[in-house]
């Protein structure tokens, strides 16, 4: 059986998120709640849940003070929080589950199946060191998690030649001539994407424009990249493309 346990400093949210696992997940077992940093990794160490559902600010400090307390990461992990921009874009870089408060029962649902099905994952450790890196700033270079129905990808966004939507499914493209597609929709990646240098020159594709070799103007206007590659540019997104590569 699962066993779950949440972090949360608030007793009536504790109390909520017991009951929609009761209700909708009755094959996890509860372990337990905690409401602080001290109690939750006292009790993660000697107890080793499978699912953590955890609160970002606590009264002594934040998830994240918890989850540099407990490696190693043997678990399945989903962040609960109120809005916080950064903080959010730090967890969608990782791909690591989150629900935003107040809870919404479908979103709660959809979380911890999504956590579910990557319990024993090998690459949590790897999701949550991504999500360090970024959040902490760490580092200058940046990674993002991909994660498929077959698989967990780390990489690197600067070796991301373009991405290209396709219903709701997004298919990066690398350098190397590899790809992965992934079931988000490209809006997702734009608004992680945009500040490394990457534009959305047509509604279909998001493109780095680090490997852009030319704007060929014929026939409506499309970029050339360096792996050959020919990406359409819309006409209502052929001027601010101009403006943006002429100040490379």
């Amino acid at each position: 059986m699962i066993k779950a346990y949440i972090v949360d400093d608030e007793p009536e949210l504790r109390e909520l998120n017991k009951k929609l696992l009761n209700t909708h997940f009755p094959e996890i077992e509860l372990m337990g709640m905690g409401g602080s940093v001290a109690e939750a990794v006292d009790f993660i160490n000697l107890n080793k849940p499978n699912l953590l559902l955890l609160d970002i600010r606590l009264s002594d400090g934040t998830g994240f003070n918890i989850l540099q307390k407990i490696e190693p990461y043997n678990y399945a992990l989903i962040f609960i929080t109120a809005y916080n921009e950064f903080a959010i874009k730090a967890i969608r870089f990782s791909a690591i589950d989150y629900i935003l408060k107040p809870i919404d029962v479908d979103d709660f649902c959809s979380a911890v199946n999504r956590a579910l099905s990557s319990i024993n994952s090998t690459k949590l450790h790897d999701q949550v060191s991504t999500f360090f890196n970024y959040y902490e700033r760490k580092t200058q270079d940046r990674r993002i998690v991909l994660k498929t129905s077959e698989a967990i990808s780390i990489v690197e966004v600067s070796d991301i030649c373009y991405c290209r939507s396709e219903s709701n499914y997004t298919t990066f493209y690398f350098i190397d001539g590899k790809k992965v597609m992934v079931s988000k929709v490209l809006k997702d990646y734009e608004d992680l994407l945009e500040e490394y240098g990457f534009f959305r020159p047509h509604h279909s594709f998001l493109v780095n424009l680090k490997y852009i070799s030319k704007l060929d103007k014929s026939d409506g206007g499309f970029l050339v990249l360096k792996d050959g590659s020919e990406i359409p540019v819309s006409t209502r997104r052929k001027k601010k493309l101009i403006e943006v590569l002429e100040n490379l």
